[in-house]
């Protein structure tokens, strides 16, 4: 048998070291290859390392502070205490830019007779016309006296309610006549201004539903009722005017317009007026057969009957009489100078609801 040759042994392999320059190109080659994100971020400046931390939370970029500077205030004018002169544009409503043909404004500011200075006459007497109205309550109150007076001459009112009407339509023609040409109502204001509201510059005269007023009373109503009508007209809304506007700012306000202090001087006046027209004037100058109030006032018979009194009982005379009739004409009058009606001219509704409060009363307590 062959002899079989022995098998020399594995060689052990001794590796180099390697230089240091290959082992670092041989760590940085087992990275992965460098990128552009890289390179920007290796070439930005080093920052610290609390920076780096929120950077590496939030991942938002580096929020940028940026300070203005802000120019020192301009100087301000001081403002001038003197007042323009009348006309000049200061900034706020101007008579002129008021004064239009179509213009309603005034109606939902004031009920005063000129707030806008439309009227050239009420800027020049503010207290004595602007204020308080005296030659329009003169007017006014002067009416009440006139009727009184031609009561006190026996002048029937079938005899003066055609002048009424006769006053009425030229006065009403002239007042469309104005609204038509302005140059007319130009002439018309400063010739009348003292008699007028701001209100009636480019809406209707006053005057126009006065006549209206007195001339329905006169003219559908009986004598003595459309006598007192009249009075409480004149003198009753004179007084609710010149106490609401004294007073009305310290009593509570009804509507707008109108205060507790006007509504109970109307109602005092009208007390007062019903006791000189039926207690003074009538009783001296007589009364007239359609007189509706004798002196007397009588429960109404359908009541004498559910109670069984006779005819003759149930009877009011004298100062108790009076005294009732005079609270009543007060309450009508006030209770109609308060009360709104599609906004209606109050010459018109007192004299007319208090005519109707008054001829009810009498119809149902009267024989």
């Amino acid at each position: 048998m062959a002899q079989q040759p022995a098998i020399p042994p594995t060689p052990s392999v001794t590796q180099a070291t390697p230089a240091p320059s290959e082992s670092t190109d041989k760590q940085e080659s087992y990275f992965t290859p460098i990128g552009r994100s890289i390179n920007q971020r290796n070439a930005a400046p080093p920052s610290s390392f609390a920076d780096e931390r929120a950077r590496a939370r939030s991942r938002s970029p580096k929020s940028i502070v940026t300070h203005t500077v802000k120019p020192p205030p301009l100087p301000q004018k001081p403002p001038s205490t003197a007042s323009p002169p009348n006309g000049a544009p200061n900034g706020h409503l101007s008579p002129s830019s008021a004064a239009s043909s179509t213009s309603s404004y005034w109606r939902t500011i004031s009920r005063s007779p000129s707030p806008l200075g439309l009227i050239p006459i009420h800027r020049s007497f503010r207290t004595f016309i602007h204020r308080h109205e005296i030659p329009r309550k003169a007017l006014h109150i002067s009416i009440g006296f006139f009727t009184l007076s031609l009561y006190s001459r026996g002048v029937s009112q079938h005899s003066i309610h055609p002048w009424l009407l006769g006053a009425l339509i030229p006065i009403a023609s002239v007042d469309y006549l104005r609204h038509t040409f302005p140059t007319f109502n130009r002439f018309y204001i400063r010739v009348l201004g003292a008699l007028m509201r701001e209100s009636e510059v480019d809406g209707y005269n006053g005057v126009i539903w006065y006549l209206l007023g007195a001339w329905s009373v006169l003219r559908f109503l009986p004598k003595d009722v459309g006598v007192m009508s009249v009075l409480l007209l004149s003198w009753c809304d004179t007084a609710a005017s010149t106490f609401g506007r004294l007073y009305g700012r310290y009593t509570p306000r009804i509507r707008k317009g109108k205060s507790l202090a006007g509504s109970a001087a109307a109602m005092g006046v009208g007390m007062l007026t019903a006791g000189l027209f039926w207690g003074w004037a009538v009783p001296r100058f007589g009364y007239d057969e359609g007189f509706m109030f004798n002196g007397e006032l009588a429960v109404p018979m359908v009541v004498k009957e559910a109670i069984g009194w006779r005819s003759d009982e149930g009877v009011l005379g004298g100062r108790a009489a009076l005294g009732i009739v005079s609270l009543w004409s007060g309450f009508v009058a006030s209770a109609s100078e308060v009360v709104d009606i599609f906004g209606w001219d109050d010459n018109v509704i007192i004299p007319v609801l208090s005519g109707i409060g008054l001829w009810g009363f009498f119809k149902v307590f009267t024989s």
